[in-house]
């Protein structure tokens, strides 16, 4: 029996990472390319950050109010028991885990599993954020998604904080984000 190349490569293990800012798409993407893996009856296991409760403790929750069921796990290194069963692995707030993660995906990857990784890019000041990059960079498939920026309209570059906080890490949503493009983000912060 022949295959189509796209055959071949879904039958192998690699990874496929969704990046982007706040309120991009990201993880309903995520969440359409795992349901998508279940309707081919292929086996699921869905991972997010234990940190990340902002909609559910137990669901990758996307900002629409879409949702999977996932498993909260506190370190990237918990992924790989767990995953072992598993064709396809959804993660989620990729950007949450420590560079660890990296080495995660690839052992995943290298044993023919299906890793998809959702994160943001960026932190809110518009530098690279976690093991993103380097996801990024390994990856077979990277899919970039964007907002719309909130002040005029143009695709949106980065996750502006709106909320008082230097802490890189502070979840939040729409009271504490907004997706900026880069010119507007630029005339932001020179105020």
């Amino acid at each position: 029996m022949t295959h189509t190349f796209q055959e071949d490569f879904l039958r192998r293990g690699h990874i496929e990472v969704v990046c982007g800012s706040m309120f991009s798409g990201k993880t309903e993407e995520l969440i359409r390319r795992l349901r998508r893996a279940t309707i081919a009856h292929q086996r699921v296991e869905i991972f997010k950050p234990a940190i990340d409760t902002r909609y559910s403790d137990v669901q990758v929750v996307s900002h629409d109010a879409n949702a999977i069921p996932s498993r909260p796990v506190a370190d990237a290194a918990d992924i790989l028991p767990l995953a072992d069963a598993a064709d396809v692995v959804g993660i989620d707030e990729a950007q949450f885990f420590g560079d660890s993660l990296v080495e995660v995906c690839n052992t995943l990857a290298d044993s023919g599993k299906r890793v998809i990784v959702a994160g943001l890019d960026m932190d809110y000041q518009g530098r690279p954020f976690g093991p993103m990059p380097a996801l990024c960079a390994i990856a077979e498939e990277v899919t970039k998604v964007h907002a719309i920026c909130v002040r005029c309209g143009a695709l949106a570059y980065v996750s502006h904080r709106i909320v008082e906080g230097s802490s890189r890490v502070m979840l939040g949503e729409k009271l504490e984000y907004e997706p900026l493009c880069r010119q507007c983000y630029n005339a932001v912060k020179q105020g």
